[in-house]
């Protein structure tokens, strides 16, 4: 149900990190340091009750029930709207075609738009199909199979363009005014990076000065990197507007602002282009003396880092949903060719270093698809639901694997799979669009937050329960009553915690599951990698937040087991409702096995490394020597 109170309403499971103190101490870093984390921190929505995925951290393994399946009514919906989607593709869609040329079709966006796909999640009263995050997920997936610039395209424009945001955020009469148009088609984008900022907010230069008589805002600067910008008739603009005093210092404030393209002062200035997707509407966007109304404001004035962070939460959700439509055409693909092509006496997929590659992609396919659909049913569940690790956990580990499934796809082809597709099929044999896809999804680890951008977001929250506990006692800001205190709560705390992280899992049971060794030892696990975070914050103290290798590791390990969890439950749970299902026992089994591996050797990392001796080499490197 889409909230209709002007402003948003804070959950009660929420609160923000700019209503409490600061938990960082920032007083040994830079000024541009501790401008970029002051800004950031507080944006950071922080969650009263832990998610699944952030009690893995704390040794906390509290196993959802079963996996969420979806309704017979919402399943059929999404069913409806997949099938007509999917033969407009089949029809009307040459991806070939529109990579060669740069362009999609006008009469293929109108196709889309009078079919309702730009406007997935809107609701019907606001012109839009009303559909769940898990349907959206499944038309990302088809797309994902089938196009990689339409699916840029579209979940650009509703993932983190105006559509989100306004469902969000956005004031009644801003939902009145923008959410149909952009639900019939008009095309949106979001307008964040610039030239010399991209994951740090603090540099940001655009920026936006109220007007004599306060009624708008002169919005002056330039965007990068827009997607759809070239394209759109609305945006969704980042820009600093006036410092705040805040217990008595400077704050600086992000504002986000509605936009439209045909105000004066609007300005495409370049059209990108890229290694991949080549009809992405992506541009440098620039704004002169552009009049912003005051009530095109999202959220509120200052608020606009919190519009930007929460949209892409869940938006974050789409592109890993993507990679699994990309995954499983590649193994369809592979699967094909590795039975009808024979070297050696013998089809390739019979050779072991195939074979090998076949299982690894199949079994990660399957991981990724249940990492995704069991944070989308959190969304349904609840549209305020706490899905930020979840989501980091799927956009960076499914963007890694489907980059590696492509590879592997490419490998097993050999030169047919960098041959380009018309070129195989100007002589005669079938033109399978590996090159296309190996291109078109270079971009996936580095979209909506770099793979390395996000290991430091997921380390961060998982650091979060230990900051709130002993975080002050190691702010030399304070006071030393005030950090005595806090080391005697801090003791306390982690008296009664520490002991808990070696009790035995041995007793954790799941009734009837096939899949309880796999369990237990993630049970087992999460206490183990409780522990050895704790560990490391003991050893290394406030400088654990400059150890990014090794706070990846961490992260790594935690995403590791939330997919073993994940692939787990959602094999039981087809397993129950489908009897052909009973297959999935062995592919579960090697994923299970291969994670496990995995997790083994970052553990082993955790003591054992090159890290130091990498960064001084890096830094000889750079210093050309």
């Amino acid at each position: 149900m889409i909230d209709t109170q002007p402003t948003l309403e804070k959950p009660k499971a929420k609160m923000h990190a700019e209503e409490a103190d600061s938990l960082i101490d920032t007083s040994k870093m830079s000024s541009g340091q501790r401008a970029a984390l002051e800004l950031t921190e507080a944006a950071r929505e922080v969650a009263q009750k832990p998610s699944f995925a952030s009690g893995l951290f704390m040794g906390e393994f509290n196993l959802p029930e079963s996996f969420p399946m979806q309704t017979s009514e919402d399943r059929d919906q999404g069913d409806a709207f997949l099938q007509k989607l999917e033969k407009i593709l089949r029809d009307k869609v040459d991806p070939d075609e529109i990579d060669r040329t740069g362009e999609i079709p006008q009469p293929v966006i109108d196709e889309l738009a009078k079919l309702g796909a730009f406007g997935i999640k809107i609701s019907p009263q606001y012109g839009g199909l009303g559909l769940s995050q898990t349907n959206y997920c499944r038309a990302a997936m088809l797309l994902g199979s089938y196009c990689g610039n339409l699916t840029a395209l579209i979940s650009a424009h509703q993932s983190i363009g105006v559509p989100q945001p306004l469902i969000l955020f956005g004031t009644e009469a801003q939902k009145r005014k923008y959410l149909p148009r952009v639900a019939r088609g008009e095309i949106s984008a979001f307008a964040l990076t610039e030239a010399g900022a991209g994951s740090d907010p603090a540099t940001m230069q655009t920026h936006a000065e109220p007007t004599a008589d306060g009624e708008a805002f002169i919005l002056n600067g330039e965007k990068l990197w827009c997607t759809n910008g070239t394209n759109a008739g609305v945006i969704v603009v980042m820009a600093k507007t006036p410092p705040k005093m805040v217990n008595g210092k400077s704050k600086d404030q992000i504002t986000a602002f509605i936009v439209e393209t045909d105000w004066p002062g609007v300005e495409v200035k370049h059209r990108c282009h890229f290694m991949g997707l080549k009809a992405l509407y992506n541009g440098v966007m620039k704004f002169t003396d552009v009049r912003v109304p005051r009530e095109n404001i999202l959220l509120a004035e200052g608020k606009g880092l919190r519009v930007a962070l929460t949209t892409l939460n869940t938006g974050r959700l789409t592109l890993p949903a993507a990679c699994v439509g990309l995954a499983k055409r590649c193994l369809e693909i592979t699967r094909r060719w590795a039975g009808e092509r024979v070297q050696w006496g013998a089809a390739i997929g019979k050779h072991g270093a195939i074979a090998d590659k076949i299982a690894r992609m199949a079994a990660n396919t399957f991981a990724m698809e249940s990492m995704t659909l069991l944070a989308a049913s959190a969304v349904d569940r609840d549209k305020h639901a706490d899905v930020r690790l979840e989501a980091a956990m799927c956009k960076m580990w499914g963007s890694e694997q489907s980059w590696e499934i492509v590879n592997d796809a490419m490998q097993i082809r050999g030169g047919r799979g960098y041959e380009t597709a018309a070129s195989l099929k100007a002589r005669g044999e079938a033109p399978v669009p590996l090159e296309r896809f190996l291109r078109d999804s270079r971009i996936n680890t580095i979209f909506e937050g770099s793979s390395e951008i996000m290991r430091l977001f997921i380390a961060r929250e998982a650091l979060d329960p230990h900051l709130k506990v002993s975080g002050a006692v190691l702010n030399s800001k304070l006071l030393f009553s005030q950090r005595l205190r806090a080391a005697v709560k801090a003791a306390i705390f982690y008296a009664a915690w520490y002991p808990k992280q070696w009790v035995p899992t041995e007793l954790f049971q799941v009734p009837g599951s096939k899949f309880q060794a796999h369990l237990r030892y993630a049970a087992r696990t999460s206490r183990k990698l409780a522990r050895s975070l704790f560990h490391a914050m003991l050893r290394c103290g406030p400088k654990l937040e400059r150890e990014q290798i090794l706070l990846g590791r961490f992260v790594d390990i935690g995403t590791e087991l939330f997919a073993i969890t994940a692939t787990c439950l959602r094999a039981e749970r087809l397993m129950r409702s489908e009897a052909k299902c009973a297959d999935l026992i062995p592919l579960v089994d090697y994923f299970c096995r291969a994670s496990r591996l995995r997790i083994e050797e970052k553990f082993r990392g955790i003591g054992r490394n090159n890290d130091r001796a990498g960064y001084r080499l890096a830094q000889q490197v750079l210093a050309e020597r």
